[in-house]
């Protein structure tokens, strides 16, 4: 079983290298199809199961999945051990089997992985929680399957730009630390130290509260007009923050997704009528 899980995430890693939209660490879009954008996930298995009916992608091969944040919450194990890396498995063979619809952009949950260090959620520092159920169920195996899921997870792209100028990200560069975001991390490979504070990938993952100056700025340095991210909690699913900048939830059971035709041009209130809650999902 350890054996099969290491080749599985080896695997969604030669998936995330060589996927035909992927243009360094950015994922960019085709102007046909549509995409599906969603939130932070956070091990919530029912949101992750209507995502993918609600795309069909066996019925739909132009349309794209934009995930991200899958591990960190949900169930748990005996012990109080995350068990959310079981989800991120099947996130992985979902990748497999369309590895040019299905993207998964990196979180902050996935750099703290990757980086070992303390993240918080409700309460609970989730590294630990995430790693101790690890070690429960693979024993002796347990080191090798952990390595293979930092390898996969830094192996996942930064971004996705869409050909109507719609910028997904997990977050964006915090206002005090902008400065020291440098964008030429989409274009060349990534190093460790680039998600590590103040690695620019760090940043891009980290940030919240960002002031409309800093939106308009960064709107400009990746000739973009709108962002959609996830990261920052969003009690009803989503919310509008600043003039182009919407967060989505799909980690709860009020969370959302947003369906957008790529051959579309939106406003940002017109992509707010898109969304749709999870919950109302057969």
């Amino acid at each position: 079983m350890p054996d099969k899980t290491v080749e599985l995430l080896r695997k969604g890693i030669v998936a995330n290298n060589d996927d035909k939209f992927r243009r360094g660490n950015l994922i960019c879009l085709p102007s046909n199809g549509s995409a599906v954008i969603t939130g932070d996930i956070h091990g919530h298995r029912l949101n992750f199961e209507r995502i993918v009916a609600f795309a069909n992608l066996e019925k739909n091969p132009h349309r794209h999945v934009i995930l991200q944040e899958i591990i960190h919450g949900g169930p748990e194990d005996e012990k109080g051990g995350c068990l959310s890396y079981r989800l991120l498995f099947d996130v992985v063979a979902y990748k497999l089997r369309f590895p040019h619809c299905v993207h998964i952009i990196m979180g902050n949950h996935d750099t703290a992985f990757i980086n070992n260090s303390d993240v918080m959620k409700n309460g609970k520092e989730m590294n630990a929680a995430m790693r101790a159920a690890i070690d429960r169920q693979y024993f002796g195996a347990s080191e090798k399957v952990k390595l293979a899921i930092k390898q996969f997870l830094f192996s996942q792209p930064l971004a996705v730009k869409c050909p109507n100028r719609i910028f997904v990200s997990h977050s964006l560069p915090a206002d005090n630390l902008a400065d020291k975001f440098d964008q030429r991390i989409f274009h060349r490979q990534l190093r460790i130290n680039d998600i590590v504070k103040p690695g620019s990938a760090y940043l891009l993952t980290w940030g919240r509260a960002h002031s409309q100056r800093l939106l308009d700025k960064m709107a400009k340095m990746l000739d973009v007009d709108i962002f959609i991210v996830g990261h920052q909690r969003q009690e009803g699913g989503y919310g509008q923050a600043g003039k182009n900048l919407i967060i989505l939830a799909s980690e709860h059971d009020h969370g959302c997704i947003m369906p957008v035709d790529l051959a579309k041009t939106y406003s940002i209130e017109g992509l707010l009528k898109l969304i749709i809650p999870l919950a109302a999902i057969a």
